[in-house]
Order: structure tokens, then C-alpha cells, then sequence
């Protein structure tokens, strides 16, 4: 009998350790070209554990889930239709005064391509540029 209870307490223990998902948005860009390939994004997407809404604009070819969901799984879920699907590629661009970081003309209005840190220059770069340009630099340019 100690044993049953002890097996229980521990699967008590287990359950309750057991991390709980995080409330999500997930804005992914998916292809789509009719209500047929609505639908089956919609119907795919809102079967998932956890997911409590979704929404989609075919206009901008872009989906909304809400919901205790990991956006890799949404991800995967949502490329298992057979659709050209990625995450969201797109900021909203507010400032008119500052040059945009990544134009694109596929982008909706008052938006821009997101800039990933890797492209963004590093800190020490700029002493990398400026010996390029060096006079004691012997491979440098010479268009100076």
C-alpha cells in the first residue's frame, strides 16, 4: 500500500514541476491564393493544443495565432499544408524623419523587412573600415 501512495505523490510532484506554456502571438506571412487555402491554414492552425485564435488577412498573406503555443510548432504546423510559409518578416516603420533599415516593396504600408542583428554593423567594425582606407595599409584601395 506505501508504495501506491508513494507512486502517486511522485506523479503529484511530476505534474505540477512540469512548465507551463507561455500566451503567444504568432504572426506568420503564408501564401495564400483562395478560401480553400484559407480555410485549410484555419482549420490547421486552430486544431493545435493550446490555440485560442486565428486570425488571417489574405490580403497581406499574413496569420495571427494566439494562444499557449511555441512558434516553432506553429511554424511546423502551418508548413505541413503544403504553403510557402515564414514568420512574420515585417516591423511597423514609424519614424518618416530616419531612412528605413531594409526597404521592400512587397512590404504592407508602414512597414519594413526586420534587420537581423547579424547584419547590423559590430562594435569594432568601424576601426576594420577605416584601416581599409589607410595609407599604411599596402593591400588598401588606391581608387583614393
Amino acid at each position: 500500500m506505501g508504495g501506491v501512495v508513494s507512486a502517486l505523490a511522485a506523479a503529484s510532484r511530476k505534474r505540477q514541476s512540469r512548465k507551463r506554456k507561455q500566451f503567444n502571438t504568432v504572426e506568420l506571412k503564408v501564401r495564400m491564393d483562395c478560401d480553400g487555402c484559407e480555410l485549410k491554414v484555419r482549420n490547421t492552425l486552430a486544431r493545435m493544443r493550446g490555440v485560442e485564435s486565428v486570425e488571417i488577412n489574405r490580403k497581406q498573406q499574413k496569420v495571427t495565432v494566439k494562444g499557449f503555443v511555441e512558434p516553432q510548432r506553429v511554424l511546423r504546423r502551418a508548413q505541413s499544408t503544403k504553403k510557402r510559409v515564414e514568420l512574420w518578416p515585417y516591423v511597423p516603420y514609424t519614424n518618416p524623419y530616419v531612412a528605413p533599415p531594409v526597404y521592400d516593396k512587397r512590404a504592407p504600408a508602414g512597414h519594413v523587412r526586420r534587420v537581423d542583428a547579424l547584419i547590423a554593423p559590430a562594435a569594432g567594425r568601424e576601426e576594420d573600415l577605416s584601416t581599409i582606407f589607410s595609407d599604411d595599409n599596402p593591400n588598401g584601395c588606391t581608387v583614393m
